[in-house]
């Protein structure tokens, strides 16, 4: 038995890295928890692990392909179905060092990494503010530093960067600015969000960077199991039950860049709402 008996998470992206840590340490206090991805064969393999090292078998494979909206669609479609509660929605997934654009029409950083969290969080909010009090989290990145803004015109189009680390960057701001103002509107409903850098972390994240780059990336890189301590720290911890909207990183709340500013964060929401039709 542990703290967690009772409540069920979803997390995406969570086969390998800081989400499949995420899951292990969720799983380990007994928590159900859901894992959407891409990869059914990876996915399925970890759930087997998992098992095995933490005595949980309430864990599940839910199909989600983030840059595909209709695949968006389907996966809160079936999540819901279900009817079963949702207490925490932890937006792991992440993409980085790959150029192009998503299935739906967006560069594809950004379009993997917000736009499809974006219309998933939508559709599972009603379902997590019913089960509450609940959380909603958003792996992020201190990367959000580096962005100067949102350029509306260059997130619909291909990445121009020669290592998409600018457009990655972008996207992370887009985390950021997604929860401070889902926090905005979910004020007295029982569920807060939380945005969080978990630090440089080896993890498959970074598997479209090339693979010399990438070694010698990860010889100054923390652990997946280290990378997840702050997730687990927001979508668990008493100590932040009454905090929502803001940014941590080392499971301390951390003053975000200058640009996140409840006028840029309101854009986006209503960008965000436009680009993926009614939720």
């Amino acid at each position: 038995m542990g703290d967690l008996d009772g409540k069920t998470f979803l997390v995406t992206g969570a086969n390998t890295g800081i989400g499949k840590e995420t899951v292990r340490g969720l799983a380990a206090r007994g928590a159900r928890v859901v894992i959407a991805g891409r990869s059914e064969e990876r996915t399925r393999a970890a759930i087997r692990e998992l098992t095995a090292a933490t005595g949980n078998h309430d864990l599940d494979f839910l199909p989600l392909d983030l840059g595909d909206l209709e695949s968006v669609r389907a996966a809160a479609r079936t999540f819901l179905a279900s009817g079963e509660r949702l207490d925490v929605l932890v937006n792991n997934a992440g993409l980085a060092g790959k150029r192009g654009m998503t299935e739906s029409g967006f560069e594809l950083a950004f379009g993997t990494n917000h736009v499809g969290p974006f219309l998933l969080t939508e559709l599972l909010r009603d379902r997590i503010v019913e089960t509450g009090p609940g959380r909603i989290v958003n792996v992020a990145s201190a990367g959000h530093y580096r962005a100067r803004g949102i350029d509306w015109e260059a997130v619909r189009r291909p990445s121009v960067t020669r290592t998409a680390f600018d457009e990655y960057c972008v996207s992370k701001l887009a985390n950021v600015l997604h929860a401070r103002e889902l926090g905005r509107r979910l004020a007295g409903t029982g569920v807060t969000t939380y945005s969080l850098h978990p630090g440089a972390i080896a993890s498959d994240v970074w598997r479209e960077v090339p693979f010399g780059l990438r070694q010698a990336m990860k010889l100054f890189m923390k652990s997946p199991e280290q990378g997840a301590r702050t997730s687990l720290y927001c979508g668990t911890s008493p100590e932040v039950a009454d905090a929502t909207g803001r940014y941590y990183d080392a499971e301390r709340e951390k003053t975000p860049s200058k640009v996140v500013t409840d006028e840029l964060a309101g854009e986006l929401w209503a960008r965000s709402e436009e680009w993926v039709g009614p939720a």
